[in-house]
Order: structure tokens, then sequence, then C-alpha cells
């Protein structure tokens, strides 16, 4: 993913023309890697987001909604200290260097007019939101501290000088004509794109390799002529904002003929928004839940063993009238059985042929004891039997139900997980946690809502608790449920008893995008009438049977799952 300097241009550009002059009114941070500012500008509202994140650091004008802790972390509290209220003066990136300078002007504590820098500094997983004193150009905090140990070069502490980072001494593009740039390139020693990538301020491999496979095994003078076109580009702000999806997802601000856009933006900041919404949240509840995760796989492995051995038994349960026949045609024969004898030929009297069949024997037993031993063979096949098709049928309910909860792990957000820990603590699978002497009042479960294209409420649930909440408590016996046909995923509720085919369709795209089948296309979907839907005693969470039903096949369209959503 190039969020590289030619992207951190693009996006500095962008903001200079919506935010400067704009207000900050409110600030929070979601996690410990993202904060999000409220930012009043040409009488707009725009909520602007800068993440450190190791994978996803970025920053740029966001849609999205974050939930916010309950207490805001002391960097938020020393950003809204010094920043609220104040105004965003100048936006200002580093050469071609993926480091931005947001210049702000505010009050201090006695009224006069100072200026503040926020730098973000977008350098992989060492990258950093820096609140600076621009007049005393010492730091008064930082999303993330980094000691000497750490950093041997510079230390990013509240009260040490701010010093960028090394300089790197590479050319920009912006201030080097291409002449200059093609005769620093060795053409004997090949790897073009590396020893661009090794000249050029702010540009990643992603660009360099483009820029080669477009002059190939051209003249230097291809190469001037590729060098100025990107030059032009750049310092005429002509971007075409594209997102690609081969051969694997990417995105960048520069066009390149040769690929082919899966999706064109007018704005930069929108074209982010869309490649990375719900990427860092994915990967943060991954994180979040990875202990959960093992275990509930360690669970579901557990029992498909144990299903195996189940069928194990029944198969061998299958013989248990061979050993009541052994038995009885033993008990016939009992007169012929001499001492320590090992085995005993008989006429098979339950064969139309009357065969001889070989009985074994153990030649430390009598006659009867044998026949005992036959009988008592049968009669424990025969009752293990009738066990192991109940256990059977308890092992695959719950396969089927750790099945669900990995599927709802894959969609789930950071509450959904604390609710799926709840309910396995409920079920008996988690030791439950000690009462402590400020008992919460239990949250009742908020499933997701959508709004279809006609206006109409549509509930999901991504969790058992929400899926029974939405289904037995919030949705009308003449509400419309939907789920996917045989396949684990979440109860969808339309809260209309007569929606249009677009609602249902739209619904259905929603039961089939939370569902194992997420990446399928023409997935099966059932709905009926809630009053259809009936709980079983006993099930486990989140169960349900119905009737009634009719089957739509659709396929997941995340774009449609993003419009529907209530912000």
């Amino acid at each position: 993913m190039p969020f590289d300097g030619i992207v951190t241009r693009a996006v500095t550009e962008e903001l200079r023309t919506k935010l400067e002059r704009g207000k900050i009114n409110k600030i929070y941070q979601p996690s410990e890697t993202e904060i999000v500012m409220t930012v009043r500008s040409q009488s707009v509202n725009h909520s602007l987001l800068f993440s450190v994140h190791p994978t996803y650091a970025r920053f740029h004008i966001t849609n999205d909604s974050y939930t916010n802790p309950k207490e805001p972390p002391m960097f938020c509290m020393v950003l809204r200290k010094h920043l609220t209220g104040s105004v965003i003066e100048q936006i200002e990136q580093k050469g071609m260097e993926r480091i931005v300078t947001f210049t702000i002007r505010t009050r201090n504590e006695i009224g006069d007019i100072s200026y503040k820098q926020l730098i973000i500094e977008l350098m992989g997983k060492h990258s950093n939101f820096i609140l600076v004193d621009q007049e005393k150009g010492h730091i008064i905090d930082s999303l993330k501290h980094v000691s000497l140990s750490q950093n041997r070069h510079r230390m990013i502490l509240p009260g040490q000088q701010y010093q960028l980072p090394p300089d790197q001494h590479k050319l920009s593009i912006l201030d080097t004509d291409s002449d200059s740039i093609v005769k620093k390139l060795d053409f004997n020693a090949g790897k073009m794109d590396k020893q661009l990538l090794g000249l050029l301020e702010g540009f990643s491999p992603f660009v360099t390799k483009k820029m080669i496979e477009r002059v190939h095994l051209g003249t230097n003078q291809d190469f001037e002529n590729m060098l100025s076109l990107v030059q032009k580009q750049l310092q005429e702000n002509d971007y075409q904002p594209a997102i690609y999806q081969e051969p694997k997802e990417d995105f960048h601000v520069l066009s390149f003929p040769e690929e082919k856009a899966d999706t064109v933006f007018e704005e930069v900041n929108t074209m982010l928004d869309a490649f990375y919404s719900g990427k860092a949240e994915r990967d943060r509840v991954k994180q979040q839940a990875k202990d959960l995760y093992r275990f509930i796989k360690n669970e579901q492995d557990k029992n498909v063993r144990k299903l195996k051995k189940h069928r194990q038994t029944v198969e061998k349960s299958e013989r248990a009238d061979h050993y009541q026949k052994m038995g009885e045609l033993l008990t016939a024969h009992m007169h012929l059985v001499k001492p320590n004898q090992k085995e005993i030929s008989v006429v098979d009297y339950y064969d139309p042929d009357q065969k001889e069949i070989t009985i074994p024997l153990n030649p430390n037993k009598s006659p009867s004891g044998n026949a005992q031993t036959y009988f008592k063979t049968y009669q424990k096949l025969k009752n293990s039997r009738k066990m192991m098709e109940t256990e059977i049928k308890r092992t695959n309910e719950e396969i089927v139900y750790f099945d669900q909860l990995l599927q709802q792990l894959d969609v789930a957000s950071t509450d959904d997980i604390e609710e799926i820990r709840e309910e396995l603590r409920e079920e008996g699978y988690l030791r439950k946690q000690r009462a402590s002497k400020k008992t919460k009042k239990p949250q009742k479960p908020k499933p997701e809502i959508y709004q279809s294209s006609d206006g109409t409420t549509i509930l999901v649930g991504k969790n058992n608790k929400q899926n029974e909440y939405a289904t037995m408590r919030l949705a009308h016996r003449d509400d419309i449920w939907l789920h996917t046909k045989d396949i684990p995923g979440s109860h969808v509720i339309i809260r209309h008893r007569e929606p249009s085919e677009k609602t249902l369709e739209e619904a259905a795209v929603l039961a089939a995008y939370y569902s194992k089948s997420q990446q399928s296309s023409s997935v099966p979907v059932d709905y009926t009438l809630i009053r259809h839907v009936k709980k079983p005693n006993g099930s486990k969470p989140g169960y349900v049977t119905y009737d009634n039903q009719k089957t739509l096949f659709v396929t997941p369209k995340k774009e449609m799952v993003d419009q529907l959503k209530v912000k």
C-alpha cells in the first residue's frame, strides 16, 4: 500500500484547500494509534484522521465513525488542552517526504496568541504524531515516546527539542530537472526501478516499478520524458486517485495507463477513506481476539476429533447383532464344547444354507462363560449405539456453534468481541470473572442499524447476543427475518411487514455479507416472518428453527453494505 511521498503531497494539497483557516472543535483518540479531530471549515465539519498504525499509517478526512473510550487517554487530553478552539494556519509537507506539519494558532493561559505544530511522521512502524511548541521548538507530547535507547539519532519525549528524522540525501523531483536525474542512473547495472527508488525522495517501490514498466528498455530521452511527465503532474497537482484490485488491492494518485483502475475517485481523501475503511479496525480486532480465536478453534477441533471417535464406535456397534448370534449359537451347541478349546465350528441355524460357522472361544472360560461374554458385548454395543447417537447429535451442535462463533469473529468489532467472551462465560466454556466491587449494569446488546434505499430500518446481529436480542426482543412478529441458508451468519431483521423488493434484496445482501459466504457469489438467503422463527428449549445461543421460508440468491457487495450503514 504505497502511502508514499507522492500520496502525502496529494493529500496535503487537498487539505490545504479544505482545512486551512479551519477551527478545531473536538479531539478524540479512539485507539492507541489514532487521533480524530473535528475541524469546522467553510461552514462544513470535517473529521480529520491521523493514524500511526504500523501497517496503515496515514492521515486524511474520513466519513467513518469511531468508538471512543469512556476515559480519554493522556495524549488526547494534552491535545484538547492546547488545541481545542484553535485555528489551522498552514499545512506543509517537508519536500517530498512523508512528514507533514500543521501550524496551529491558539492562545495560551493568559490569552496571548501562540503557535503550536502538529507533526505527522509516516514511517511504517516508526510512525509518530507529535505536538510541538513552535516558538521554543520543544516537544509538548507525542503519541509514541521514543527514548535514546530506542533511537540513538533522536529522542521524542516531552521537553526535548524536536528534530527531524535523519536526511536521506535523496533528490527532489520537484527541484531537479529530469536530465540531472537520468545522468545519475547506471544503465549497465540494471534494476532501474531500485536505482530510481534510491535516488528520488518520496517515491515508493510501486511507483518506480510502474515508471520503469512505462519506458521498458527505452533510451535516455525516454527516461527524461517519463520523469518530466511525472514532474509536471506533481507540480500541477494533476492527480487521478484510483484503487486497483489486481494483482492485489492497491491504490495511487498517479495514473498508470497499463493498469486498469477498478474504482476512480474525484478526491484523494475519498479514495483513501474507501481503501482503508475498516482495515485498521479489523487488524486491531484481530489482535484483541487472537486468544479468543485460538480457544474457539481448539474447541472446534476437539469436537471434530470427538465426532470421528463417536462414529467409529457407531460403526463397531453395528456388529452388535453378530455377537448376539454368536452367543445364541454357542448356547445351543454348548454340549459340544471341550475343555480348553479355542474355537468351535457349529451349524449356523440363521443361515438358509445351514453352513457351518466358527466361534472363537476363551480357553480359560467355561462354555457358559464364553456365551455370557458374547451376550454382554452385544448389550454393551447396543447401549453404546443409543448413547453415541445422542453424543453425535450434541457434538454436531457444538461444531456448528463454534463454526458460528468463528464467523462472528471475522466481522466483529471491539464491543462484539467482549459480548462473545461474555457468552462463552455464560455457557461455561470460559471461567467467569470475579465480581468487582463496582458492578456494572449489564448493557443491552446493540445490533448494527442499516437503512435501505427507501428508508426502511434493517437490523443486523453480529454475534449471538445481538442475534437473539434482535430476533426475540426487538422484532415485531410481522417483521421479515433473513438468514443464509445452512450457512453460519447473522440474523437480519427488516422492520416492515411488506418491504419493497429492493429493500428485501438489500437485506439479503447484508445477510450474505455477514455470513461465512462473504467472499462467495450467488449466496442462498432464506427469509420468513418473525412469527415463523422459534428458539428450541435448551438450544445454543443464537440457534433458531424456522419454516414458511422463501429463498433469494444474492452476491455480497461491500460498497452496498457501506452505503446502507447508518453513520
